[in-house]
């Protein structure tokens, strides 16, 4: 994968990769845009911390998947892909 418009690694960063398992890591959405997203479909756990719930995406990829960038625009756009996964 080369950098572009779409995808960008930073394996410079101290925290790379922050998440495992993926080959082609995309560092553009290295914060995630969907995490004030009630329903967004990466895959993310719930803690109770103080009466709260908090949204922890320790464990999601969704975001970093280079094939899933024309979703998440799609997701911040406000529209809904054909894709049934989001």
């Amino acid at each position: 994968m080369e950098n572009s418009y779409r995808f960008f690694e930073n394996r410079a960063c101290k925290y790379f990769p922050c998440h495992t398992g993926l080959a082609d890591f995309n560092c553009l959405f290295c914060y995630c845009p969907l995490y004030l997203k009630e329903n967004c479909p990466g895959n993310p756990s719930y803690l109770e911390r103080e009466g709260r719930k908090i949204k922890d995406c320790t464990n999601c990829t969704f975001p970093h998947r280079p094939e899933n960038y024309d979703k998440v625009i799609a997701i911040l756009r406000g529209r809904q892909t054909k894709d049934p996964e989001v």
